[in-house]
């Protein structure tokens, strides 16, 4: 990036910080276009909530993907969540494991602890208390289970 480029990055940056969205977007879709993941996660945010425009789950959908293939662990765990919760995308619970334990291999605790319940329901993976116990063990907690 050139400095005009960490300029107009940190700009769109503040004013997704400031909650000025529609701002954000615009500011931040040619960085989502050019591979930025950061910007990726920041536009499937606002898409998937409607923050300053309407809600597009297409498009949420769209950019929390393209940065979750990048490794960004946050985008990991909320494309987690779409797919664990039917949002923006179709209901698939392997799919959601698969993306939460990416997301967990980084050190996320929050896609340890879902990832765990999961194993305790045998929601989306077989039942698995014995999984279950080891990923809250990891995720900090010592009496689950």
């Amino acid at each position: 990036m050139s400095f005009e480029d960490d300029v107009d990055f940190s700009s769109a940056m503040a004013a997704f910080e400031a909650k000025h969205f529609a701002r954000a977007a615009q500011m931040l879709s040619p960085f989502a276009q050019q591979g930025n993941a950061e910007a990726q996660h920041r536009l499937a945010i606002i898409y998937q909530n409607g923050l300053g425009m309407t809600r597009n789950d297409e498009l949420a959908y769209k950019w929390m993907r393209a940065a979750a293939e990048q490794g960004h662990a946050l985008a990991q765990h909320g494309l987690g969540f779409m797919y664990l919760e039917g949002e923006c995308v179709e209901k698939n619970g392997e799919e959601a494991a698969r993306w939460f334990q990416m997301a967990a291999d980084q050190g996320m605790a929050g896609s340890l602890t879902t990832l765990a319940m999961m194993y305790e329901q045998g929601n989306g993976v077989e039942q698995d208390l014995e999984e279950a116990r080891r990923l809250y063990k990891l995720a900090g907690f010592d009496d689950a289970v």
